[in-house]
C-alpha cells in the first residue's frame, strides 16, 4: 500500500505503583502496573483474599455490577471495583496493554479524579508497540432509554463525548460538556474532575456498604444547604459534568478498543453507559473494526476495515 504508517498499540515503558484507599470499602490498596505484550489488553490480577492469584480482563463481557461504580468480575467472588477512573486514563492516553496487580477488591480513589493516574503513566513513559491498533467505528445510531435518561452512539469522524446532567440541587443544576477527546483535552479538561456526592446520602450509603472511604480529600460534597462544603471549592465551574464525562470514558473503555464515533447521554451513569455499550456491540451492523492509516507526505488519514482477530474483546 506504499509508504503508509498505521496507528500502533502501546504499553508502559516501565512498571509503576500507586497506593491509596478504596472509596467504597475504605481499605488501603496498592496497585502495581507493568508493561504487557501487544493484544494483551488491560488485565487485572489479584487474590481478593483467596490462596491463588486470579485475573480478569477489562471487557464489557466481565462487567459484574454497575451500582455506584463499575465492577469487573463476580461481586460475590473475585472482582475489582471502581475501575472507571483508571480505564478512562488508559483510554485517553492510548495505553492499550497493561497488567494491573491489585491487593484489594477495589482500585484506589486517590483524590477522586484521574489526575494521579495521568501523572504516574506520563512520568513512567508510554512505549509504542509494532502491532496495529484496532478501533470500533460506529456505523449507525444506537440508542437506549431508561425513564427520563438516555444514551446513544452516533457516527462521527473522531471520538467525541456530549454529556448532559440535570440535578435538582441548585449546586449542580443542568450542565453540559461537549468535546472531541484526545490526550491533551483529557489532561486539561477532564482528568482533574472529582467524584461527588450529597451529605444527606452518607448514612444510607454507609448502611449499604458504600462510601466507607469517602472524605473531603477525595470527593466533592454538597451539604444540606445545597452548597459545596469543600474548603477549596471546585476545580472547574462545571466539575460535576466533567466528572460524569470521565466516568463515561472509563465505562466505554471496556469495549476493549477505542471507538470512533459520538457518545451522547442525558442523566446517565454507570448502568446506562454499560447498557448502551452492550446495545452497540450486540448489533454487528452497528459497528465495524478498522485500522487507521496515516499516509506520509501530508495526505489525510484514512480508515481500513479489517477482520476481527481471534481475540476480540468487544465480543459479548
Amino acid at each position: 500500500m506504499g509508504n503508509e504508517l498505521f496507528d500502533c498499540q502501546s504499553t508502559l515503558k516501565a512498571p509503576v505503583s500507586i497506593s491509596g484507599v478504596g472509596v467504597h470499602n475504605g481499605k488501603p490498596v496498592s496497585v502495581h502496573f507493568s508493561p504487557a505484550d501487544p493484544d494483551t489488553g488491560v488485565v487485572f490480577h489479584g487474590t481478593n483474599g483467596s490462596s491463588e492469584e486470579q485475573e480478569i480482563r477489562a471487557s464489557v463481557a466481565t462487567i459484574g455490577s454497575t451500582d455506584h461504580c463499575t465492577v469487573l468480575g463476580d461481586p460475590r467472588g473475585f472482582h475489582v471495583s471502581t475501575v472507571e477512573h483508571l480505564m478512562a486514563t488508559l483510554f485517553a492516553l492510548g495505553i492499550d496493554n497493561v497488567h494491573v496487580e491489585v491487593d484489594s477488591s477495589e482500585m484506589p480513589i486517590l483524590d477522586g479524579s484521574a489526575a494521579q493516574f495521568v501523572d504516574a503513566f506520563e512520568q513512567t513513559g508510554i512505549e509504542v508497540q509494532a502491532v496495529r491498533r484496532r478501533y470500533i467505528r460506529v456505523r449507525k445510531p444506537v440508542r437506549i432509554e431508561h425513564g427520563a435518561s438516555w444514551a446513544e452512539f452516533r457516527p462521527h469522524d473522531g471520538t467525541r463525548f456530549e454529556i448532559e446532567i440535570d440535578f435538582d440541587s441548585p449546586a449542580i443544576g443542568r450542565q453540559t460538556f461537549e468535546s472531541d477527546i484526545d490526550a491533551a483535552v483529557f489532561r486539561r479538561d477532564i482528568a482533574r474532575a472529582r467524584t461527588f456526592g450529597f451529605l444527606k446520602d452518607v448514612e444510607s450509603l454507609w448502611a449499604a456498604g458504600y462510601a466507607l472511604g469517602s472524605s473531603l480529600e477525595n470527593s466533592v460534597v454538597i451539604g444540606d444547604d445545597h452548597k459545596v462544603i469543600n474548603m477549596e471549592g471546585l476545580r472547574y465551574k462545571d466539575e460535576f459534568v466533567r466528572h460524569k464525562t470521565l466516568d463515561a470514558m472509563g465505562d466505554l473503555a471496556l469495549a476493549g478498543a477505542r471507538f470512533i464515533g459520538l457518545f451522547r447521554s442525558y442523566r446517565g451513569g454507570h448502568k446506562l453507559n454499560a447498557a448502551a455499550l452492550k446495545q452497540l456491540l450486540s448489533d454487528p451492523t452497528a459497528f465495524e473494526i478498522v485500522e487507521t492509516v496515516r499516509p506520509e507526505r501530508g495526505r489525510s488519514a484514512e480508515m481500513v476495515q479489517v477482520s476481527a482477530p481471534v481475540y476480540a474483546p468487544w465480543a459479548i
